[in-house]
């Protein structure tokens, strides 16, 4: 069984980020780990298009340079009709059960990311979400936060 790690936006920011922080680093070479072992690092659409909706809105042009370049050196793994429709349902499901991860009216990246990586996935593979937000995406997918993923 092979791991398969999908980078929320968070850390996907971080390893993007062209400051280096303590944080930014620690999160990078914490990539570059999992990649020396072996283990499989995924940008979700979901992913990338909230991440560059906010640096394009920024200005961030060096920013957008990063992502870039790790879309093309990562796996990168585009939305599908079948994970939007995924998506709606574990939407559904959460405000049925009165439990919603986003307003009613936003879009809801989180129920997205967590359709994309149970769809991605197959079983062979472990999906894990790296992220900072466990709770939302643990609901539907094994998220952890990206430090505790080894």
């Amino acid at each position: 069984m092979s791991t398969l790690v999908f980078l929320d936006t968070g850390p996907l920011g971080m390893v993007t980020n062209p400051r280096a922080t303590p944080q930014t680093e620690r999160c990078t070479h914490w990539m570059e780990g999992l990649l020396t072992r072996g283990v499989r690092v995924l940008i979700p659409e979901i992913a990338d298009y909230e991440l560059r909706r906010e640096l394009l809105r920024a200005e961030k042009i060096e920013g957008l340079r990063r992502l870039d370049s790790l879309v093309e050196a990562l796996e990168y793994i585009p939305l599908t009709t079948a994970m939007m429709r995924q998506a709606a349902a574990f939407w559904a499901e959460t405000r049925k059960q009165g439990r919603p991860t986003a307003d009613d009216k936003a879009l809801d990246g989180d129920v997205i990311l967590a359709a994309q990586v149970a769809l991605a996935a197959t079983v062979n593979d472990e999906g894990i979400v790296a992220t900072e937000n466990v709770g939302h995406l643990a609901r539907f997918v094994p998220a952890y936060v990206w430090w505790d993923i080894h």
